[in-house]
């Protein structure tokens, strides 16, 4: 495993890490023991940061994580994130009490003494603009309940802004082949003031792993079901914010990338693990065997330069002008 220090927390973090909204809920059904199997062998396998949420199974994933880590607690840095339990837009869910409120119960279900990095859980700009969050939180980390604090963003304006902040420590987001438009500002500038970014949907909700047809279903309880156009949540959060059938299509198209590199999912996590400024790319996993076919793309060859300048015009050409939903 290779590590890349995470923005100004200073944190050496291995650059392949896991996210645990899978384990969590909302993907189908999970089996705990082999949630907790599949975190046993990624730490085995050096992967020592988890991204996780206070919403993400009510809780379940947050108390996994301390299931699994007990005994690593200084060994395993563990990120969380607040504010969607509560309604997003209403500037009480991110008053000083709401927030306490919020911290306590994942500091609970985690067995920790404090967050190593608490995040806002994709809030709108409005709220970010207004700023008492950030007061809130840094209220918290003098006091020591969190350590470091940084912002999940659903469009790169809320990226850019969150820059504006010196506090702000790290920046969650989605970014893979078919999402391509953080290269162009975000990661910059994040890398030149030191933020550490943080890549989620990797995969796109699995279309990069080139498994599915156009007719594949998913289960009730499945986001990539029951948000499929963006009907609970941001419609970037379930196939990156294409229509399933175009992206289906769109994948297909990138079946190459995998030549050489054993699987698209390997090929897909190495293309961001290649980009300058990233610090970790954060997968979602429910077996054992998915996280030991994710941290293989660690091992697998890098772009080209070519390969890359052909990725960047396929998004250009192709895949940007179907991305719903603002980003």
């Amino acid at each position: 495993m290779n590590y890349r220090t995470l923005g100004k927390t200073g944190y050496e973090v291995s650059e392949l890490s896991f996210g645990t909204w899978a384990i969590g809920g909302h993907w189908g059904k999970t089996n705990d023991e082999e949630s907790l199997n599949a975190l046993a062998k990624a730490m085995d396998r050096g992967v020592n940061f988890f991204d996780t949420a206070d919403v993400y199974g009510d809780g379940h994933s947050e108390e996994l994580l301390a299931k699994a880590t007990k005994g690593k607690e200084d060994d395993i840095y563990i990120a969380t994130k607040f504010c969607r339990a509560g309604d997003i837009y209403d500037p009480a869910t991110y008053s000083e009490k709401t927030v306490r409120t919020y911290l306590e119960n994942s500091l609970r279900r985690l067995n920790r003494e404090a967050i190593d990095l608490y995040q806002i859980h994709c809030p709108p700009l409005e709220i970010l603009k207004e700023g008492t969050v950030f007061t809130v939180l840094d209220k918290l980390k003098e006091e020591g309940r969190i350590k470091h604090y940084g912002v999940s963003v659903e469009t790169v304006e809320e990226g850019l802004f969150c820059l504006q902040n010196p506090n702000v420590s790290t920046l969650q987001v989605i970014f893979n082949i078919l999402r391509q438009k953080p290269l162009e500002q975000l990661l910059p500038k994040a890398k030149e003031q030191n933020v550490g970014i943080l890549a989620r949907v990797p995969l796109a909700s699995g279309l990069l792993t080139g498994k599915f047809t156009k007719d594949a279903s998913f289960e009730e309880n499945d986001h990539r079901h029951f948000n499929r156009d963006g009907q609970q949540f941001n419609v970037g959060e379930t196939f990156g914010g294409l229509q399933f059938e175009k992206g289906v299509e769109l994948s297909d198209e990138l079946r190459w990338i995998s030549e050489n590199r054993g699987n698209m999912t390997r090929a897909a996590l190495r293309w961001i693990l290649d980009q300058d400024g990233v610090s970790s790319v954060i997968p979602g996993f429910k077996t054992v065997k998915q996280v030991e076919d994710n941290l293989a793309a660690v091992q697998v060859p890098s772009y080209s330069g070519e390969e890359i300048e052909k990725l960047k015009q396929f998004y250009r050409d192709k895949v940007h002008e179907y991305i719903r939903g603002a980003y």
